[in-house]
């Protein structure tokens, strides 16, 4: 299957990199035994942005690769050396590009201005090293932690034309010579209907006044609800600032005449709904045709009545193009002046905030079995889990006093929770699940209570094996002399002692 060449709404699947891993270092130096923890932060996952682009008219790209990804961040090393953070992926897409959640619906945001860009899926934060989680208390932690996943999500990106004039019209009613006649455009007519299949835009200069007109596909009875090819295009003519009805005055299809062909597009615009406020204007083609010109003069007096700006036009032989043309411009200037361009600004997506409410909920859930699990769900308890590494004891013990200052534990005391309840923490169908044990001090560092190293505050190992080695060498060398050695006398003092008695 031929890819088209104009494509209007992708769906894309993004995913932000993954943040690196903290390290956990000591630092080791000659003479230096307690050098303390010199681990780097791991880096920051890229990012997946979107940038406007005004030199883009398509998303085709976009049709025919639908996944992106950003880079991922480096680990921490030691020597206080922190990971690379990754690059991000800088998407371009044309102006006018609505980006909304393919899950949700929710939008997004909506680029309007040269250089005006979003993130749809930031980077995962990098895990911090040991070095940066030392503190009085814990001066040597042993443990680092992970980087967090970056974000994925599937967005649809659909593209609404911005114009400033947008042609509306039945089928080969001469939209697409209209906007050829008028300026430098140049698309494919030909003398059959639904010619036009993507919107054509034209540039068009009258007087001191330059806009541009859209030249939006065929439009039939029904289009609204999905007929024909005008209703995947109703979206370009929302951006329009005023709206150009192109009436086919020499048709010869029974039933169609220039006043219902104007009540029936009139009627698809209504349903499609949001262009009530949009000023209108009548162009009546062919009237280069005798008995076109006759019908334009038989139904301009209807359509004035109506309040409606009419001009007999032929694209053919250029008669009423220039007075359309200014009159086009007049509306244009019009509504610029009361609808002034939005500036290019940076789109920042923020979570809705809380107001205050609790970091954490904590609700009690049956598992099926007869007994029941305690859920605990939040922000904070969540992120905290996906940095904990479950294979260090440290890092387990640090994930636990996070969780007694953030208040969970007073929390399920307070609900009823009791010595070996099950405490289901994270989000989704794999959540970390442990025994329930108030008041424990679970070792957040080794062979020490938590907060504390009982390594900086003890003998060490290395020397309580030297001074058993020496002790053992001096027993022996004592004994091999006939020396009365004292536990905690050397075998040379014991020598000196003897002499001098």
């Amino acid at each position: 299957m031929a890819i088209p060449s104009f494509v209007d709404r992708a769906t894309l699947r993004v995913s932000g990199g993954n943040g690196g891993h903290g390290c956990a270092s000591v630092h080791r130096e000659k003479f230096k035994p307690l050098g303390g923890p010199d681990g780097g932060n791991g880096g920051h996952g890229g990012s997946v942005i979107l940038r406007v682009d005004p030199g883009l008219t398509t998303l085709v790209d976009y049709h025919r690769q639908s996944q992106r990804r950003a880079t991922n961040g480096q680990p921490g090393e030691g020597d206080h050396k922190a990971g690379a953070n990754g690059a991000d992926v800088v998407l371009a897409v044309p102006e006018g590009t609505v980006v909304s959640d393919a899950d949700t619906g929710q939008i997004i945001a909506d680029l309007i201005g040269e250089g005006t860009e979003v993130i749809v899926a930031a980077g995962g934060r990098g895990g911090l090293g040991n070095a940066a989680l030392a503190t009085s208390a814990r001066k040597a932690p042993g443990f680092a932690l992970l980087g967090e996943e970056g974000e994925q999500r599937t967005i649809v990106l659909e593209l609404k034309v911005l114009a400033d004039v947008g042609l509306v019209g039945f089928p080969s009613a001469g939209k697409s010579s209209l906007i050829a006649a008028i300026s430098r455009a140049r698309p494919k007519i030909a003398d059959y209907p639904f010619t036009t299949l993507v919107p054509n835009l034209g540039v068009v200069v009258a007087g001191d006044t330059t806009y541009t007109v859209a030249d939006v596909p065929g439009l039939i009875e029904g289009a609204s609800e999905g007929r024909g090819l005008g209703h995947e295009f109703l979206r370009h003519i929302e951006r329009c600032l005023a709206i150009v009805h192109v009436i086919d005055c020499a048709t010869y299809e029974p039933g169609r005449d220039p006043v219902t062909d104007l009540d029936i597009i009139e009627g698809e615009l209504a349903a499609h709904g949001g262009l009530e406020d949009r000023p209108r204007l009548v162009a009546l083609n062919k009237i280069d045709i005798p008995d076109a010109r006759d019908l334009a003069e038989l139904v301009t007096p209807d359509l004035l009545e109506r309040g409606l700006r009419v001009f007999p036009v032929s694209t053919k032989s250029g008669e009423g193009l220039q007075a359309l043309t200014f009159a086009m411009a007049d509306l244009v200037r019009t509504r610029r002046a009361a609808v002034p361009a939005a500036p290019p600004q940076r789109v920042v997506i923020r979570p809705a905030p809380v107001a205050g409410g609790p970091e954490f909920s904590i609700r009690k859930m049956g598992d099926g079995e007869g007994g029941f699990v305690w859920r605990v769900e939040g922000g904070k308890p969540e992120r905290w889990v996906r940095q904990t590494d479950f294979t260090n004891p440290e890092a387990v013990g640090y994930l636990a006093d996070r969780f007694t200052r953030l208040g969970i534990e007073d929390e399920l005391l307070r609900l009823g929770a009791r010595a070996g309840d099950a405490v289901a923490i994270g989000a989704g169908d794999n959540p970390v699940v442990f025994d329930f044990a108030p008041q424990i001090n679970s070792g957040a560092e080794i062979l020490a209570r938590r907060g504390d190293d009982e390594r900086l505050h003890g003998e060490r190992a290395s020397v309580a094996r030297r001074r058993k080695l020496d002790a053992e060498y001096h027993a022996a060398r004592a004994a091999a002399e006939g020396l009365d050695l004292d536990p905690k006398q050397s075998w040379r003092a014991a020598s000196f002692d003897e002499e001098d008695a």
